[in-house]
């Protein structure tokens, strides 16, 4: 079983804290998907006919694009790909692109799952965060969006200096009240060369505390446990029977295809990326030619990787995976588990909630050579 991941590479206005390849012009849409369909035709082969199991529609803001291009996209993904009839296809949209008339229409053409990026329900913090939506667009179109979809997901941010604890406990208790299956919460990362680190750095905005970070994320697994959700992976919770198809199918290590500028492809043994840049990779389709660069991954970066991906999920990291290498990871770990950071079950190396605060430091710790 394979995923395929679609990037579509414009929103509205830019967020200030990302940094995702992205433009506010749809000057070269139509160029750039018709871009994407050859891609998508060259690129049949490349997961060696296995079948699709997960779809995702992601950016940028996949739900800015009028309904008859994502369905030409999916018409020709079914055309070149056996698709699992029970395939989990995804739309990421914001709040300020739903409505009814779309809604139907997603469901129509196959999409039965959808990713909204609200972030919070106070405007104060969407302002801050330059986000495109208004507090009540969030309110009002999450609403919309429950009664035609039962698979959904919503993003929230978290740490950020407007984000108070009783807020925090605002914005998820609204979750919980809405009955949404999914939640995917991210503390908020400065990255360089974004607006947000060139207001921060030009003291503008004020710096993020990665003290009431970590204090709002154990908050978080805290209130969500309780409202029964598991927490199955580092930012992500769910329902049972809801978990993420397609991101739990990257944690696991399977192969997918991206396709559009900047995605990113694995085919077990291997990764590449292709360039991002719009007018690059209309160019570079234009003469057939697929625009990317590529890693052949060695035996260490994989194992590497499984300890870096496995430690995140609520199963762990399963020993028996790694081999002869058990020993030289075990002499690491037992500092972990002495700190109460992980614990050893089943041969199974899990991260506690306090070890959940360090997942890439310990990851790291742990990387065998």
């Amino acid at each position: 079983m394979a995923g395929i991941y679609i990037h579509i590479p414009f929103c509205k206005q830019a967020c200030n804290y990302c940094n995702f390849h992205f433009s506010t012009s749809l000057r070269y849409k139509n160029e750039l998907l018709a871009a994407l369909l050859k891609e998508t035709r060259l690129r049949k082969d490349y997961l060696a006919n296995e079948k699709i199991e997960t779809i995702y529609f992601g950016g940028g803001t996949p739900s800015i694009l009028p309904i008859s291009d994502l369905s030409l996209q999916i018409d020709q993904i079914r055309e070149l790909f056996s698709i699992s009839n029970d395939a989990e296809i995804t739309l990421e949209a914001n709040p300020d692109d739903i409505a009814e008339d779309k809604l139907t229409g997603w469901k129509q053409i196959g999409i039965n799952r959808l990713s909204i990026g609200v972030q919070s329900f106070f405007e104060e913090d969407l302002q801050w965060m330059n986000r495109a939506h208004n507090a009540q667009q969030a309110i009002d179109n999450l609403q919309l969006a429950i009664k035609q979809f039962d698979n959904i997901t919503i993003d929230l941010i978290y740490g950020h200096p407007l984000l108070t604890n009783e807020k925090w406990k605002q914005n998820v208790e609204r979750i919980i009240e809405l009955k949404i299956p999914h939640i995917s919460c991210y503390a908020l990362t400065v990255e360089p060369k974004t607006p947000l680190q060139k207001l921060i750095s030009e003291k503008k905005k004020e710096e993020v505390s990665p003290e009431k970070q970590a204090d709002q994320f154990l908050l978080l697994m805290d209130w969500l446990e309780v409202a029964g959700y598991e927490h199955y992976e580092i930012s992500n919770f769910a329902r049972p029977g809801f978990r993420s198809r397609h991101n739990t199918s990257y944690w696991q290590g399977k192969k997918y295809l991206g396709l559009g500028p900047s995605a990113h492809s694995f085919d077990g043994i291997s990764r590449q990326w292709n360039v991002s840049n719009n007018k690059g990779y209309i160019d570079s389709l234009g003469e057939n030619k697929i625009p990317f660069e590529k890693e052949l991954l060695t035996p260490t970066q994989r194992i590497n990787e499984y300890i870096m991906t496995s430690l995140r999920t609520m199963e762990g990291l399963d020993l028996k995976q790694i081999g002869s290498l058990k020993s030289e990871v075990g002499n690491r770990m037992q500092k972990f588990i002495d700190t109460g950071k992980i614990i050893l079950k089943e041969n199974r190396l899990i991260l506690t909630k306090e070890g959940k605060l360090f997942a890439d430091g310990i990851a790291a710790d742990l990387f065998v050579t």
